[in-house]
């Protein structure tokens, strides 16, 4: 990030992690693209995300850089390591020097792991924006962290990581809004049609709506049908008007 082509490629990222409103969004892949953007950006050996789906168990989801030695790294974790860490605390895991003794006392088996595959430090940053913690982005580096840099890459990283929990939080509020208004559109639907069969059969037998209502309500238990399937049966003049009167409905 020390030029001007940097600077924008990083604007361009941002305004791309916003875009998941649209029809097929995954956010695994939405995640695997945003592993692969660290890497792009940080120059680091792999990144990969502990994602928690809502309802569902952890996802371990790896950029394609390095894929199964990142899928590794956080398989590991469930012993402890940055990941857990971060999720934990809800706050950032600074960059970690795998060599450095504290690292290997705090994440053992992490450690061992981190280093038989050449991986020099770590670090970790929740995927948080003000609410709960969505999962975490773990990026791995090649070299040892150096004091200057590590610190403009955990902002980088950081940065990226809450555009990645809006994005994902506006996706799952957009679903269940959704969600929701094809319910009531169901229920509206249904009410129509039952409407009018009431008036179908208040019409056809001179009777007042409530009778026509309380008629198809208990033709559809006798019968254990849903009353909204009766109800079209009876728009549709599938069911005559005698049936109802009668055990069974007569289908035309």
């Amino acid at each position: 990030m020390r030029d001007r082509d940097s600077e924008l490629r990083l604007a361009d990222i941002l305004v791309e992690s916003a875009d998941t409103l649209t029809e097929g969004f995954d956010p695994e892949t939405y995640l695997r693209w945003l592993a692969d953007r660290c890497v792009e950006l940080l120059g680091a050996r792999g990144a990969g995300v502990m994602y928690a789906a809502e309802g569902e168990a952890v996802h371990l989801i790896s950029g394609t850089r390095q894929q199964h030695v990142v899928h590794e790294l956080l398989a590991v974790q469930h012993l402890g390591g940055p990941c857990l860490e971060s999720f934990g605390t809800g706050e950032p895991v600074p960059p970690v020097p795998i060599d450095a003794r504290s690292a290997a006392a705090r994440w053992p088996d992490f450690v061992e792991r981190a280093d038989r595959h050449g991986i020099a430090g770590t670090y970790a940053v929740p995927l948080r924006n003000g609410g709960p913690t969505l999962g975490v982005l773990n990026v791995f580096v090649p070299h040892a962290p150096q004091v200057d840099d590590s610190r403009r890459d955990l902002r980088i990283a950081h940065a990226l990581a809450r555009a990645a929990a809006i994005g994902l939080r506006n996706h799952r509020t957009h679903t269940e809004c959704r969600t929701l208004s094809d319910q009531l559109q169901t229920a509206l639907d249904s009410r129509i049609r039952i409407e009018q069969a009431k008036g179908i059969l208040a019409e056809r037998w001179g009777v007042g709506m409530d009778e026509a209502f309380d008629v198809l309500r208990r033709f559809a238990r006798r019968e254990r049908l849903v009353i909204d399937v009766v109800a079209t049966q009876v728009i549709k003049g599938e069911i005559h008007g005698g049936a109802f009167r009668q055990g069974r409905p007569e289908l035309s």
